[in-house]
């Protein structure tokens, strides 16, 4: 008997301990994809004047994600600690529950992916076309330009369709497009422009956002089946031990329920009734 109460405790530790271990990794995941959100959308907000607004509900979409993931795995390791099923089967249900909102935001990224490349040429086209008309567009177009060491769109021959030279043989470009100091007025451009650069870092951070949040997604259809099963498991396990506690109860004569008060005062009545000269096979023997 005390071998398999110990082996009893022994496989609810277990299955506890598997539940709460599952709940740390679910932590820990969460917080890495809460980390990753959080640096693509301060990304795309150094380049927000070329990126439209709708291209940052992925990422804000993830970072709402990993916020509620944290919350259940602090929820899962209460419920393992407590070996409560119902925590359990709620935590089961909530992560299949963010599991749809993972796929929301991966199928979002993986389509406005196919809108970077003419998104990013347009945006980039309107603030050479405003350059010296709108003080902002003037600080975005040298910011992109500083920050990414390109110039033009695809080439810094592009900003002479904006730009006015008095030299018909010369382009003129800002002087954010220079690849060293400036010397007497005159530098030579980068010779990249900024086109790719910017739609390669939006497509990549799109990316990212798309696979992270579908590898997450899918690990966490095996957690919740692994949380449903191992609910069952504790279910199992505390009717195990709540019927092989009854069996000893029964075994030691120990009654859980009191006896009738009824059958007490019958009882009681019929031994006042019994006649003290009959005798009885429990009367004292008289030898």
């Amino acid at each position: 008997m005390a071998a398999e109460r110990y082996e009893l405790n022994m496989s609810m530790k277990c299955v506890k301990y598997m539940i709460f271990v599952i709940s740390v990794t679910f932590a820990v995941v969460a917080a890495m994809l809460l980390s990753m959100a959080i640096a693509i959308g301060n990304l795309f907000d150094d380049f927000k004047n070329f990126i439209d607004s709708h291209f940052f509900v992925p990422p804000n979409l993830l970072i709402a994600v990993g916020i509620i993931l944290l919350i259940i795995a602090l929820f899962g390791c209460v419920g393992a600690l407590k070996e409560s099923t119902v925590m359990i089967n709620i935590y089961g249900t909530l992560l299949l529950s963010v599991f749809i909102l993972q796929l929301a935001a991966a199928i979002t990224a993986f389509v406005l992916r196919g809108q970077v490349e003419q998104m990013v040429r347009q945006k980039i086209f309107n603030s050479m076309a405003e350059y010296k008309n709108i003080p902002g567009y003037y600080n975005s177009i040298d910011t992109l330009q500083n920050m990414l060491e390109c110039c033009g769109v695809d080439h810094y021959s592009d900003w002479a369709n904006y730009l006015a030279s008095e030299d018909v043989s010369m382009i003129e470009y800002p002087e954010t497009c220079c690849s060293v100091a400036p010397e007497n007025g005159q530098c030579p451009p980068w010779q990249y422009g900024c086109y790719r650069r910017l739609s390669w870092i939006i497509s990549q951070g799109s990316v990212l956002i798309a696979t992270g949040a579908t590898a997450v997604a899918f690990v966490q259809i095996l957690g919740a089946i692994c949380a449903f099963m191992l609910a069952r498991a504790i279910r199992r396990t505390k009717t195990l031990r709540a019927t092989r506690r009854w069996h000893l109860q029964q075994s030691l004569g120990i009654m859980t329920k009191p006896l009738d008060q009824q059958y007490i005062g019958m009882e009681k009545s019929m031994e006042a009734n019994v006649d003290p000269d009959k005798y009885l096979p429990t009367s004292p023997s008289v030898n």
